[in-house]
């Protein structure tokens, strides 16, 4: 057998392995790839992972909704937005939401409320009605599904300033013990938003950070006032403004505020009180009384039908 062919052979083979080594050794380092190894902490090891390890409402549901704001922003006006984006800052910007997420968020509610309606009476035919109601109804439906977000969010201020209302006369409480301990207001602050955890202490929070960057405390606490629109918050806050144009003693404003802010607290609880007679008539008009007049009523009724 000759050997010529072999050593060829094999010097080829050789060559080849060496040409392949060289290419993998040189190829060059993604630099997503090499910052991602660098964290260390990151599970992922490259960007599609790190992308398929965020929820599933960050990779679907938000570029849906920012696609479809865009066709829904052209049809509306600038104040519906200015007061979509007021609405959500009372909410506390409930998932980081701004207008243009929450327009997206309608038009898919839209989306699926039409196909469902359309689908449950056009096509299924639930209440047997023509297929042309059934399409109309499936407008009602869209109709139905973009409205239906508004409720969500109104239950959510609505929520969120009954939050604040509660822990206002605890903040307050704590803001005077705080200042009649020797420390300045804004690290009172500091002291309510560090002890008492609640939507007013992130309001805090913001308004100390915002100070800290150079914006003046008045319009700080100003911004807070926009963003809750709570009346006893509005008129402790604008007591603290006039007390520091006026050159008043912060101290003595806060514990009138606090005291009077108990008052109106023990005022509402017993509003609350006086309103739960009525509210329990309903219940017994309702519920109770129906059944006392069936197990009195209804032997004598057997009886009297009986008899005649």
């Amino acid at each position: 057998m000759p050997i010529l062919p072999i050593v060829i052979a094999a010097v080829a083979a050789g060559a080849i392995l060496l040409i392949v080594f060289g290419l993998t050794s040189n190829a060059s380092v993604d630099p997503v790839q090499a910052r991602l190894t660098q964290l260390g902490t990151m599970q992922a090891r490259n960007l599609e992972e790190l992308e398929l390890q965020a929820p599933f409402t960050e990779r679907t549901l938000r570029p849906l909704a920012a696609r479809l704001s865009g066709t829904v922003s052209r049809v509306t006006s600038s104040s519906f937005s200015e007061r979509t984006e007021k609405r959500l800052a009372l909410a506390g910007n409930p998932g980081d939401m701004r207008v243009a997420d929450w327009l997206g968020i309608k038009a898919i509610g839209a989306i699926i409320g039409g196909i469902l309606f359309f689908f449950l009476f056009a096509v299924v035919g639930v209440l047997g009605l023509p297929f042309l109601i059934g399409v109309l109804l499936g407008f009602v439906g869209a109709l139905f599904g973009y409205t239906i977000p508004e409720f969500w969010l109104g239950g959510r201020v609505r929520k969120r300033q009954h939050a604040i209302l509660l822990m206002i006369p605890d903040a307050l409480d704590l803001l005077t013990i705080s200042v009649r301990a020797g420390l300045g207001f804004d690290a009172a602050l500091g002291k309510v938003v560090e002890k008492l955890p609640g939507p007013l202490s992130e309001e805090f929070r913001r308004a100390l950070a915002e100070v800290r960057v150079g914006k003046q405390r008045r319009e700080a606490l100003r911004d807070i006032v926009a963003r809750t629109e709570v009346p006893p918050l509005t008129n402790f806050i604008g007591a603290i403004i006039q007390a520091e144009q006026l050159g008043v003693s912060i101290s003595k404003v806060l514990q009138v505020q606090s005291e009077q802010l108990r008052i109106e607290r023990r005022q509402r609880a017993e509003e609350q009180a006086a309103k739960a007679p009525i509210k329990m008539l309903f219940p017994l008009v309702g519920c109770i009384f129906p059944s006392l007049f069936i197990v009195i009523l209804g032997p004598a009724l057997i009886l009297i039908a009986l008899n005649l």
